[in-house]
């Protein structure tokens, strides 16, 4: 996990805990304009704020869950009064992120996703793994108080479980990926970017609300994405395409005219991690095969040099390495003054 040095300080803190709430209660705001009813019961399909947490961990650290707790709190006040269950919410909607960090960090996660390992590590432990914390303590709760009948527990704890994974497995790579962007591409690829753009805001309204149920044709448009443009483009096709499922969904349109509740929360939820986590661990595969194919091209170029320089009977010149202080280094700058 990564640290912010100038936020150690005691008004950098309050800065960065409340900068993580504002982030926190926003997404949450957004993820509650589409909702699902499930046994009478109301939860998102995609919920953002569980991303925004574990980014937020993995970037800035532990010490910024207060941060969390307070956006969870004012989106908790904005829906209903205060009550008993009220503290085990609160409780849940932490513990799981800051659990996925911690699993994360013991994982040695990478934090800029280019290892097909990060990515199995953030389905698997971040996502999956940790968020059924907040739906385990959060529907229990519900039960608990009265809110919500026994029966209903599993419906409402697969639905709220879903809904968080999917925030986590869009919305955490796509902030990693921010938080590390580079010098933007050459205009060749802005031309292939853009038309990627335009075919998927042209070709996944169709598909989504289409009556014909053609979901399942985003995924060619994905692994377009991936292939092209890695993690940037695959993330961003998978939640434009989510959002437009949601809609759908939430409007009964499309593939999901003519369901019943159950069977749009099912049907929505299965498409949305199922394209969540096609997208991620594609990605990732493709960006350690080409980390690979570089480290492995600069290891023949060295090998060549040093073959020119014996065939020439000259000393081959070793390479600095990275952070060495001068071309020979501070061990050899003591071994020279022994």
């Amino acid at each position: 996990m990564v640290g912010i040095a100038e936020l150690r300080r005691p008004g950098g803190y309050v800065v960065q805990v409340l900068a993580v709430a504002a982030c926190y209660y926003g997404a949450g705001r957004l993820g509650l304009l589409r909702e699902l009813s499930v046994e009478s019961a109301v939860v998102t399909p995609i919920y953002p704020p569980t991303g925004v947490a574990v980014a937020a961990l993995l970037i800035l650290g532990i010490g910024c869950w207060p941060g969390i707790t307070l956006g969870a709190l004012g989106i908790i006040l904005t829906l209903a009064p205060p009550g008993p269950d009220l503290v085990g919410i609160l409780f849940g909607n932490t513990a799981a992120p800051v659990c996925a960090a911690i699993l994360l960090h013991l994982a040695r996660f990478r934090v800029d996703l280019g290892r097909f390992r990060d990515g199995l590590a953030l389905v698997f432990l971040g996502a999956l793994g940790a968020m059924t914390i907040s739906a385990t303590v959060g529907v229990g709760m519900l039960v608990l108080t009265g809110k919500l009948a026994a029966h209903a527990f599993w419906p409402v704890w697969l639905a709220w479980w879903v809904g968080d994974a999917v925030g986590v497995l869009l919305v955490t790579p796509l902030l990693l990926l921010l938080r590390g962007a580079r010098r933007p591409p050459s205009l060749r690829r802005w031309r292939e970017a853009t038309a990627l753009a335009v075919i998927a805001c042209v070709f996944v309204p169709v598909a989504t609300y289409s009556s014909l149920s053609l979901l399942f044709l985003v995924y060619p448009l994905i692994i377009w994405a991936a292939l092209r443009f890695q993690l940037a483009g695959s993330v961003l096709c998978a939640l434009l395409t989510s959002v437009l499922a949601s809609l759908a969904a939430t409007d009964a349109r499309g593939a999901f005219h003519g369901l019943g509740p159950i069977e749009v929360m099912v049907k929505l939820q299965a498409f949305n991690g199922a394209m969540a986590l096609t997208a991620l661990l594609m990605s990732a595969l493709i960006t350690e095969q080409r980390n690979t194919r570089r480290s492995v091209e600069l290891a023949c170029q060295e090998l060549v040099e040093v073959l020119e320089h014996l065939t020439a009977g000259d000393v081959p010149v070793p390479r600095p390495q990275p952070g060495a202080d001068g071309p020979g280094g501070e061990e050899s700058g003591d071994r020279s003054r022994q």
